[in-house]
């Protein structure tokens, strides 16, 4: 098991952003792939949170959110959010598959994780109110920046697995995601394409 952890809290309870207690929130992103760059390679692309949001402020984090009524399943929740998120139009969209769902401690989410191909050099379209960067992370710089480092966290410290591109630090539930998706990816299929390997 990887050791992408947060440390332990209390049962939550009731909120308006969980279930009740014990009880898993469904939720989905978008984990979007394309190839490009000289040379060609594999980029993810993951949005940085506004600094002055209320939770997660300025993390990095894959396009997405909790589920709504109106979703026709949970892949529906993963478009629409990159849809309002980034800007990033359904019918670029190619799914390729999906990957193990992870789950968040704090906020007691069960994430769904899709991963799609999409052309390279998008225009993106932020939403003001969440997102404050599009990152196009490739995917050797992800392979080349897996580290352990020390955080602290609601008066916590602790250790932990993570990615840092750049000065870029991802963990947590995305850095699992990651993770996943890491193991899967197969480098480029016929013709250039991506491509998830069997789980």
């Amino acid at each position: 098991m990887s050791a992408f952890t947060w440390p332990p809290e209390p049962s939550p309870g009731a909120g308006p952003d969980r279930g009740p207690a014990g009880e898993h929130v469904p939720a989905a992103v978008l984990a979007a792939m394309f190839v490009g760059g000289v040379p060609a390679e594999p980029h993810v692309v993951l949005t940085r949170r506004r600094a002055d949001l209320r939770r997660h402020a300025g993390e990095i984090s894959f396009p997405g959110g909790r589920s709504d009524a109106e979703d026709a399943d949970l892949a529906e929740t993963a478009l629409r959010e990159a849809e309002e998120e980034i800007g990033l139009p359904r019918a670029e969209v190619t799914m390729l598959g999906t990957l193990p769902p992870v789950s968040t401690f704090a906020t007691n989410y069960i994430i769904h994780p899709f991963v799609a191909s999409i052309p390279a050099g998008i225009a993106w379209s932020l939403s003001p109110r969440e997102v404050d960067a599009v990152l196009e992370l490739p995917v050797p710089a992800l392979l080349a920046g897996r580290t352990r480092t020390r955080l602290e966290r609601r008066g916590i410290s602790f250790e932990t697995d993570a990615y840092v591109v750049d000065d870029h630090l991802i963990w947590g539930a995305t850095a699992r995601i990651i993770e996943h998706l890491l193991e899967r990816l197969q480098s480029t299929g016929p013709g250039g394409a991506l491509a998830l390997r069997e789980g």
